[in-house]
């Protein structure tokens, strides 16, 4: 076997069309298979995908409304079964302080999310939390089992 006898496995390539590599080819000639003239004949012509013809594109012709508030504060909601799972896991040391960095070293929130406390589930006894934000059925759970609540800024 040498190089010049090599050939890619059957139906491992596609025949294409080689245009303007001259008239015998067959797609050569003065136009290479684009017709006469006109945009779709230039090189790099044609409409983008969008163009409706002049018409009023859609994007345009929608109607537009509600409103992005641009001040927005996005929550990550953590529920206390999540983290009363994790203490029993042993992924969180019981005794510690939850903070967002302990919630994101265990991939609970991304690093720098702001993270609020839901109350679903039941909160594990002497439980230290600080987040950004606390549901009042959440810290009205952590404190009856005898934890506190620091609400970070």
């Amino acid at each position: 076997m040498k190089l010049h006898n090599l050939t890619p496995a059957e139906g491992a390539t596609k025949k294409r069309k080689r245009i303007g590599r001259g008239v015998g080819s067959g797609y050569g000639g003065h136009s290479s298979t684009k017709g006469n003239k006109g945009q779709k004949a230039r090189s790099g012509g044609g409409a983008p995908v969008w163009f409706e013809g002049g018409q009023m594109p859609l994007q345009r012709r929608v109607p537009k409304f509600g409103f992005k508030n641009p001040f927005r504060k996005a929550y990550r909601a953590v529920n206390l079964s999540r983290i009363a799972s994790l203490i029993e896991e042993g992924r969180i040391e019981s005794g510690s302080a939850i903070t967002p960095a302990i919630l994101a070293s265990v991939s609970v929130v991304r690093k720098g999310e702001l993270v609020k406390i839901l109350g679903s589930g039941d909160a594990p006894s002497g439980l230290t939390v600080h987040a950004h934000g606390f549901s009042a059925s959440a810290r009205q759970q952590i404190e009856a089992a005898g934890g506190t609540v620091t609400v970070l800024d």
